[in-house]
């Protein structure tokens, strides 16, 4: 949960099904500069080399807009317009995700990513109100479809200052598999600039605390997400990873560390059960992998 959009209100919910089926088409280079300088932020023995596959998750440092700085909001986001419906709520989250694997992008390949907006849905809630737009990209190399993934994001209302902090959802017990992350400035930094986002509750912790009220820098959803992935292909290292699912729950902060955590499930050899556990023992995100042989 990591994304966020410049502030602003609108007394009447505009028709965002107009938005429904608008597509985007990106093409870009799986550089192994870029994948050499995640493997290093990761702290990784060895990275990807060209002709290689590409890792799990990596993708996600592929495709992102390069916006002049002045197109940029006070947050650090692209301000509004352009693909994604100009949702007049100031705070934009990734919330999770589906991504199906039928094969992988290879380092120092092409590759192509067409994106369609499939739904828009506006709701009011306990935390006030809400649009859910979720997104489909479609990722092909040599002419092939290797990944689809729906991505889920939903915007909403500013925090409050001094507002009271949500209820922690306790983390799953029964892990038979466990990795402690150990974030910092550094990494999260990093993993900002190879992705280029630009939103400042990344990397501003001035900006983090006292506009968006965090407690502290925010680690990135995706770079969770990222983890959680290769996570789980050390657990089944002769297995390719076919689907992951991930729903990010509550932030992780950059001044603590957190638990990759993850079980068998019953009855089912090909999955697992996965989720980072907080530092207080709360669930920060929840994931499945499937794996085939």
């Amino acid at each position: 949960m990591s994304e966020n959009s410049d502030a602003g209100s609108s007394a009447a919910e505009p028709n965002w099904q107009d938005w429904v089926g608008r597509e985007e088409v990106v093409e870009d280079f799986i550089d192994p500069e870029r994948v050499a300088a995640l493997a290093a932020a990761l702290d990784l023995e060895r990275a990807p080399q060209s002709g290689e596959a590409l890792p799990p998750g990596w993708h996600w440092l592929y495709f992102n807009p390069f916006v002049q700085r002045r197109g940029l909001g006070v947050d650090g986001h692209p301000k509004r317009g352009g693909f994604l419906p100009p949702v007049p709520l100031p705070r934009r989250m990734w919330a999770g995700g589906r991504i199906a694997h039928a094969g992988r992008l290879t380092v120092g390949g092409e590759a192509r990513r067409r994106s369609t907006i499939d739904k828009v849905e506006a709701k009011s809630g306990r935390a006030g109100r809400l649009v859910f737009v979720t997104v489909t990209h479609r990722l092909t190399s040599d002419g092939i479809e290797r990944i689809v993934e729906e991505q889920d994001i939903v915007y909403r209302e500013a925090a409050l200052a001094g507002g009271p902090a949500p209820a922690l959802t306790p983390a799953p017990d029964g892990a038979e598999w466990h990795e402690v992350i150990v974030p910092d400035t550094t990494l999260l930094f990093r993993y900002s600039a190879l992705t280029y986002n630009g939103h400042r509750i990344h990397y501003d912790q001035a900006y983090a605390r006292n506009e968006e009220h965090y407690p502290d820098l925010v680690v990135h959803g995706p770079l969770t997400a990222t983890l959680l992935q290769n996570f789980a292909a050390s657990i089944r290292p002769d297995a390719a990873l076919e689907r992951f699912e991930f729903r990010g729950v509550h932030p992780l902060f950059g001044s603590a560390p957190f638990t990759l955590e993850a079980k068998s499930v019953e009855g089912d050899a090909a999955a697992l059960d996965l989720w980072a556990r907080g530092p207080s023992g709360e669930l920060a995100m929840r994931a499945s992998a499937r794996f085939t042989a």
